[in-house]
């Protein structure tokens, strides 16, 4: 069992912790454990009811119905609402999904929304509001390690399915090496810039995560025009501008692509590098090439 504060439900919700108090006083509606310093205390099943109460809440139900619902019914009618609005709570269906390690129920979900939005619209719907997320699991402390990779791994499998069912590109003299750092492993953001290059007709080399220079200067060695990483996190000893500029400067005849959130932090502008430190900057790249 995870412990959730307050604020983690309010977080991961979008209920206000002031209105989750207000609902526990006047509808007895989420009731909280009592931790040892008396602070409230939520577990999985809390989060599940509050993600369908959310869902029903923000499609116009009134609280005052919600609360008199038991919970079958609460799931019976969230489940009938999601028919009718069914990208509305999927990211809260993969959530569930991780947190009970259903891989059926995941898989279900995410292959529905491949479905019906293409790949595309669907990580931007449902799968990066999903890993926004996750993310806030892990800054709380309230997810395993296992849960995000037994997660990860599906969406990585469904997205490699994707990639492969694409034309091989044939004439585009533009060759793409793809990569995370030493150290960086989440590997899901790269794959999707993966499939937007092979589908925009470009010849991609996929290294995969946590590749070291060594290795790159081996790989790069093939005819390669662009060498394009991504980066969430900072495990290496070099700072990310230095990390930047090191590349640029071993591989001053290719163009160097820069994706991530910590790419915020590069401020040179070198002649080869291209920064992309937010989702529309990559996708307005991705969109262009």
């Amino acid at each position: 069992m995870h412990a959730f504060t307050i604020k983690d439900m309010e977080n991961l919700s979008g209920i206000k912790a002031h209105t989750l108090r207000i609902w526990e006083q006047r509808y007895r509606l989420m009731i909280p454990k009592r931790g040892d310093s008396n602070h409230r205390v939520y577990d999985n099943e809390d989060l599940k009811q509050l993600l369908r109460i959310s869902f029903l809440y923000h499609n116009g139900f009134k609280i005052s119905h919600i609360a008199r619902l038991q919970q079958d019914a609460l799931k019976a009618l969230a489940l009938n609402q999601l028919q009718r609005k069914p990208f509305g709570s999927l990211q809260n269906q993969l959530l569930e999904a991780m947190i009970d390690f259903d891989d059926l129920s995941f898989s279900q979900a995410l292959n529905y929304a491949m479905r019906q939005l293409g790949v595309e619209e669907c990580m931007l719907q449902v799968v990066y509001p999903y890993l926004e997320k996750t993310g806030l699991f892990w800054l709380t402390n309230s997810a395993m390690p296992v849960q995000e990779h037994f997660a990860s791994n599906i969406i990585r499998h469904r997205l490699l399915t994707e990639i492969d069912a694409l034309p091989r590109a044939t004439g585009s003299p533009q060759r793409y090496l793809l990569f995370t750092p030493p150290g960086e492993h989440h590997e899901i953001p790269l794959l999707f810039i993966y499939y937007m290059l092979k589908k925009a007709g470009k010849n991609v080399l996929y290294a995969g995560a946590g590749i070291d220079t060594d290795t790159l200067q081996l790989i790069a060695g093939r005819p390669v025009t662009h060498l394009f990483y991504y980066q969430i996190t900072n495990f290496m000893k070099q700072q990310p501008e230095e990390y930047a500029s090191r590349l640029c400067q071993d591989f001053s005849t290719q163009q160097v692509v820069a994706g991530g959130p910590v790419t915020r932090q590069i401020t040179n502008r070198l002649p080869n590098l291209t920064v992309l430190n937010s989702l529309q900057s990559q996708l307005d790249y991705l969109r262009k090439v």
